[in-house]
């Protein structure tokens, strides 16, 4: 696909995230890496990595998508969210890119082959800004079976979520709040644009699991959270996995306490109450297991992002042969 196209007076409209931002020669996108040069939008950040790490494919967080498996985790810099809590703000909120060093698509994918990872993860900051390089290793990665991961806002344009279907093969979306005036004044974008964005996802057959970082005062009300337990229920699914993270004093928000356990483990109980079937708490080194959601079997037991027994036979609990959702061995 073309990630721009002609608008009024000479400019371009950006297609990569729901900004759609209409710039004129020379002029960069919110996310301040992509650049109206001539007659294209240039991604600036294509091949320049500023984060490169391998990871537990649980630190994603993903708990139902290729367990105990390695993945080639990677970022740029920039992103369209300004988010006042950001942990990696260091590179998110950073304008400068370093063009020293660039790295192909194929040399990440051979790299992500030589350490064994069954996945590479796009992440750090937003994805969908390095949508066209994203793709290109996707693609590469696809050759040797190796998945692709988001790790993501939830804002990206509908042309990317359709153009995705086939190239990205998980995501984990950060469904900050569920408060349009903070989600537009304190982080960025919109709420209804991305719970709009999650439906489509979902139909596009992406496996999809959604995390909420809990802020004291600003998104942690009892309210709150049943209504982002609501919407995950109602149209996403009581199968969908949703990770319930602590929030650290971290960027701007360093004046706020740490998120209490009590308050994680609230939110838990009203997820669990509304019949979501897989809730899980992080940040915090909870231990968190998969039972079978139709005898109760322990499937899969966790320590921090390590997997310690992993009872599952062909995806499917042991014990009643139920189907675990998510992807599995052999997929």
């Amino acid at each position: 696909m073309n990630y721009y196209e002609s608008s009024k007076n000479g400019k371009l409209k950006c297609l990569l995230c729901s900004y759609y931002c209409d710039l004129k020669d020379g002029q960069i996108g919110i996310c301040g890496v992509n650049k109206h040069v001539d007659d294209k939008i240039e991604c600036l950040v294509y091949g320049h990595i500023s984060a490169f790490n391998i990871d537990p494919i649980e630190k994603k967080p993903l708990y139902h998508f290729l367990p105990k498996s390695k993945s080639l985790s990677l970022g740029t810099v920039g992103c369209n969210f300004h988010c006042n809590f950001c942990q990696n703000h260091g590179i998110s909120q950073e304008k400068k890119i370093d063009k020293s060093n660039y790295i192909s698509p194929k040399d990440v994918v051979t790299i992500a082959k030589q350490r064994g990872c069954e996945s590479i993860s796009y992440t750090y900051n937003e994805p969908t800004i390095f949508y066209p390089f994203a793709k290109d290793i996707a693609f590469e990665a696809k050759k040797y079976d190796i998945k692709s991961v988001f790790v993501s806002n939830g804002f990206e344009s509908k042309e990317v979520i359709d153009d995705m279907k086939g190239v990205i093969d998980a995501i984990n979306v950060d469904l900050k709040s569920f408060n349009e005036s903070y989600y537009k004044k304190s982080l960025g974008g919109n709420l209804n644009q991305v719970l709009e964005n999650l439906i489509h996802l979902k139909t596009n057959g992406i496996h999809i699991e959604i995390t909420t970082l809990l802020v004291p005062t600003k998104n942690d009300s009892k309210e709150e959270i049943t209504n982002i337990v609501k919407f995950i229920k109602n149209n996403l699914g009581e199968n969908t996995v949703w990770h319930i993270s602590a929030f650290h004093p971290d960027y701007k928000e360093t004046n706020l306490p740490r998120t209490s356990f009590e308050k994680l483990k609230e939110a838990y109980e009203i997820a669990k109450e509304y019949g979501l079937k897989y809730v899980y708490i992080g940040n915090i080194g909870y231990e968190n297991n998969t039972y079978c959601s139709n005898c109760n079997e322990l499937l899969i037991s966790r320590e921090f992002f390590d997997v310690k027994q992993y009872n599952l036979k062909n995806g499917a609990c042991p014990k009643c042969k139920k189907k675990l959702e998510g992807v599995f061995d052999g997929y």
